[in-house]
């Protein structure tokens, strides 16, 4: 059993991570502003976050200058503030299975950024160097399919749980092919962001190692930039006003499960298997995503989505055997930590910041 238990927890991150991308949709096809939800979650998370990392690193502090405070309110604003509120409206405008799609597009534009910042290197003469660019290729290929092409569609034969049902709109869950695109585009540009927001947060935190305390000012300075961008893009107060229903659970399950507990989930599975070992079972979380938004959102799964999303998690596999065969020539074990594509990627998802959703 205790050989199963890292693949049983990598599942269960990945399972909550499904949930929250879910929940987030659910909570927007409510009609919750996707600003709101994202300053109440950070808030949410801060004030989970806080506590522990006043308690469990007290004894080890670790020096806050205003040079890295600046830092850090700036990586928080490209990487959570700009990134989620950018994801949020991407969300309305497609679906939760394409919203969990883009998450194999990471690795791949994040080993991108590593190259142009000359942090990874590609040898086009090996065939490592070489599957790996087929995987940046492939990535793009399926991103250009997601946007331009949906095909037919799988509709479900019932409403879901959390379907919203509205009169007025005879298909509430098929965006127009405008919408659909401009989501695409914006799915794009938040991923984009995520991926050059690890790139930079892996240099950032050799000069402030804290993860608990650069996680929670993270937190709270995306918590302080929501705030103003929501009453800059809402000013109706009913929109702020919570209740007991689908928007308080997702806010205090963004907040608190993922900011919270996938924390430590993932940096044990971090400690017991490596980076590689979680990169690998990313694609799971696209599959309980569509499986969710099938039986709980009554989504409409269309047939680009599902080739586009085939084809991002054979790009996302082929940067990651391109990485463990030079691992393996350079005489490294797989989980060999580097500042690669796969390390910083999920060295950010254990920071309690994953990216999949808002």
């Amino acid at each position: 059993m205790s050989s199963k238990k890292p693949f049983l927890v990598a599942l269960l991150i990945h399972a909550l991570s499904a949930g929250m991308i879910l929940l987030s949709k659910a909570a927007f096809n409510g009609g919750m502003n996707t600003f709101v939800f994202v300053f109440y979650r950070q808030v949410t998370g801060t004030l989970f976050l806080a506590p522990l990392a006043i308690v469990l690193e007290r004894k080890s502090p670790k020096p806050l200058s205003l040079a890295i405070f600046s830092k850090i309110f700036l990586l928080a604003l490209l990487g959570i503030t700009f990134a989620l509120n950018i994801y949020g409206v991407a969300l309305v405008y497609t679906s939760a299975s394409l919203g969990s799609a883009t998450i194999n597009c990471i690795p791949v534009i994040t080993f991108a950024f590593a190259v142009l910042l000359r942090m990874e290197k590609v040898n086009v003469r090996m065939m490592p160097g070489i599957v790996k660019l087929v995987g940046i290729a492939l990535c793009m290929a399926g991103g250009v399919i997601l946007a331009f092409y949906k095909g037919p569609g799988l509709k479900p034969p019932f409403h879901g749980y959390f379907h919203v049902h509205d009169s007025s709109d005879k298909d509430h869950n098929a965006p127009s092919h405008k919408n659909w695109a401009s989501g695409c585009f914006l799915l794009f540009v938040s991923t984009v962001c995520w991926a050059l927001w690890l790139v930079l947060q892996a240099k950032m935190l050799k000069s402030y190692p804290s993860k608990l305390s650069f996680t929670t000012l993270q937190c709270l300075s995306s918590a302080v930039q929501s705030f103003f961008v929501a009453i800059l893009m809402e000013r109706d107060p009913s929109q702020w006003k919570l209740g007991f229903n689908v928007r308080l659970l997702a806010i205090v399950y963004c907040g608190v499960i993922v900011n919270g507990v996938a924390y430590y989930l993932q940096a044990w599975v971090l400690a017991e298997k490596g980076p590689v070992f979680l990169a690998v079972m990313t694609p799971a979380n696209l599959v309980m995503t569509i499986l969710g938004s099938v039986f709980f959102l009554a989504e409409v799964v269309n047939l680009g989505s599902i080739i586009g999303a085939i084809l991002l998690v054979i790009s996302l596999y082929c940067v990651l055997w391109g990485k463990s065969k030079e691992w393996s020539m350079d005489g490294l074990p797989v989980v060999a930590k580097s500042e690669s594509t796969v390390d910083v990627k999920v060295a950010a998802e254990s920071n309690g910041t994953d990216p999949p959703a808002p």
